[in-house]
């Protein structure tokens, strides 16, 4: 079977989306960098930490991610998977808890399999809570994919034993205090495996359909060289060259939607051409390799001191707090805001110009001008 499935659960919004994605993934290397890495390490952690509430003999994990946040984000992981086991045995006298079970779909998906961090099955009900340490893309649970997979793979192994009417599905991503949570019925999602997921999972499978470039492309491994990501962003560019005042409305409010995305991929094509110059010898017709702006730095902090000090300047250091996060940790949430509390304040943030499903509320607009101006002024 192998150590990871060709159609995998994580990656099913990229193949669900781009057919031929995952089999050309197959020809790039794992590029996993700190944090998957981090995040293996606080799943680790939850699992340990759960097994122990669960009354289960488990071994602490060492790892060198380890952290008050890491510590604080899977207390909160483990209270709220132990609340909704409360739940459940309001009504089922004994649900099986199964954590870091491993999950086949391969009746949907060739040879699809994955892991669930936790499944919770009742009488006729069954939860699966994915824990997600990620700080930088917010996961909804509402129609996503991976949960649903996810959920047809519990359902193969005990819809036979119970009478699961419903599937509830959660995602947990205390980083970005969010906890979402989707409910569906197990014949609608019956339904969507067989109608949808079944057929694209098989044409995925054998490198068929078309490329076709979206928000998914953010974690395919050939993003950076994939032509038709490119040939819609080149496209996209040719307006964006322009200059604003020549551009429609229609012009510009379709730029404001993909300019993020245009210029992470223009950082993700240089940072592909820098690579291969620097470490593969790879020459770039036109372009060359060239020393970076550098800032000084002491060699020595403490023969500096000592030397500064001999020759008569004393008023070499320079006090400061420490940062409020680390305050906050020093003396712990309850005595920080008792002695503290009343002397911290958040200012209001730049005003952003983001797409109306930005979950965010909409700031007062005569309030973002003020803002916007005094830092236009600066």
């Amino acid at each position: 079977m192998g150590n990871h499935a060709i159609l995998s659960a994580s990656s099913s919004h990229r193949w669900l989306n781009c057919l031929p994605s995952a089999r050309l993934e197959l020809e790039f290397e794992d590029q996993s960098g700190e944090a998957a890495k981090e995040g293996t390490a606080a799943h680790d952690l939850c699992e340990h930490k759960l097994k122990k509430a669960l009354h289960i003999r488990s071994k602490r994990p060492i790892s060198k991610y380890d952290s008050d946040e890491m510590e604080e984000c899977t207390d909160a992981y483990v209270d709220f998977v132990m609340e909704q086991v409360e739940l459940a045995r309001k009504s089922c006298t004994d649900p099986i808890v199964l954590i870091e079970q491993h999950l086949d779909f391969s009746c949907y998906v060739p040879d699809g399999f994955g892991t669930g961090d936790c499944v919770i099955i009742s009488d006729d009900r069954l939860h699966i809570v994915d824990f997600k340490y990620g700080l930088g893309v917010l996961v909804d649970a509402v129609d996503n994919p991976q949960m649903k997979l996810y959920a047809l793979g519990a359902l193969g192994i005990y819809d036979h034993l119970y009478d699961i009417k419903e599937v509830s599905m959660t995602i947990f991503q205390p980083r970005r205090e969010n906890v979402s949570t989707w409910t569906i019925p197990v014949e609608e999602l019956k339904d969507w495996a067989e109608e949808e997921l079944k057929p694209r999972a098989v044409k995925a499978f054998n490198g068929e359909g078309e490329y076709i470039p979206g928000p998914w492309c953010t974690f395919c491994k050939a993003a950076n060289r994939c032509r038709a990501r490119a040939e819609v962003k080149l496209k996209l560019a040719e307006k964006e060259f322009k200059m604003p005042p020549l551009l429609t409305d229609a012009e510009i409010e379709e730029i404001l939607l993909f300019l993020p995305d245009l210029t992470k991929w223009a950082n993700e094509i240089t940072a592909y051409a820098t690579d291969a110059a620097v470490n593969h010898g790879k020459e770039w017709n036109g372009f060359k390799v060239v020393e970076g702006r550098s800032v000084r730095k002491y060699k020595d902090e403490g023969a500096i001191a000592e030397k500064a000090v001999a020759g008569g300047y004393k008023d070499i250091y320079r006090k400061s707090l420490i940062p409020l996060t680390e305050m906050q940790k020093l003396m712990g949430k309850s005595k920080f805001e008792e002695l503290l509390g009343d002397l911290i304040y958040k200012p209001p943030g730049k005003p952003t110009l983001v797409p109306n499903s930005d979950k965010r509320p909409a700031m007062n607009v005569a309030d973002a001008k003020n803002e916007f101006n005094e830092i236009m002024e600066d």
